[in-house]
C-alpha cells in the first residue's frame, strides 16, 4: 500500500510548506520537476504515489484538494479540534476526477 499522507500527518501541501528552501529544492530533484510545479506539488506526489508498485494507493481529500495544514484531519496528542474537518462538494471540481482518472489509467489502477 502506498498513500500520500494519512490521518494522523499533515496534509502534502502543509508538509511541502514546512519545508526549507534546500529540502525543497531536493524534492524538486527528486520527482524531476522545475519551479514552477510547487504550485501543484501536491500532484506530483500523487503522481508518484500512483506510479509505485503498491497494489492499493491511497490518496487523501486534502492532497487531491490541494489544501494546507489547515485541513489536517488529527493533530496526535492535541485532545481538540481533530476529526472535525470535513470537504464540501463545491470545494470538488471535474479536473479533480480527471487527472485522478488519468493517473489510473496511465499507472494501470484502472481496468480499461
Amino acid at each position: 500500500m502506498v498513500y500520500t499522507g494519512t490521518h494522523d500527518n499533515d496534509t502534502s501541501r502543509g508538509w511541502w510548506e514546512s519545508l526549507s528552501r534546500a529540502e525543497q529544492d531536493y524534492v524538486r530533484a527528486y520527482l524531476g520537476v522545475g519551479d514552477e510545479s510547487s504550485e501543484e506539488i501536491h500532484w506530483q506526489l500523487i503522481r508518484l504515489a500512483c506510479s509505485s508498485v503498491a497494489s492499493l494507493c491511497v490518496i487523501p481529500m486534502q492532497d487531491v484538494l490541494g489544501l494546507d495544514s489547515t485541513h489536517r484531519m488529527n493533530a496526535p496528542g492535541l485532545g481538540e479540534g481533530s476529526w472535525e474537518w470535513r470537504f464540501s462538494w463545491q470545494q470538488v471540481e471535474d479536473s479533480h476526477a480527471r487527472r485522478l482518472a488519468e493517473l489510473a489509467r496511465l499507472y494501470g489502477r484502472k481496468p480499461g
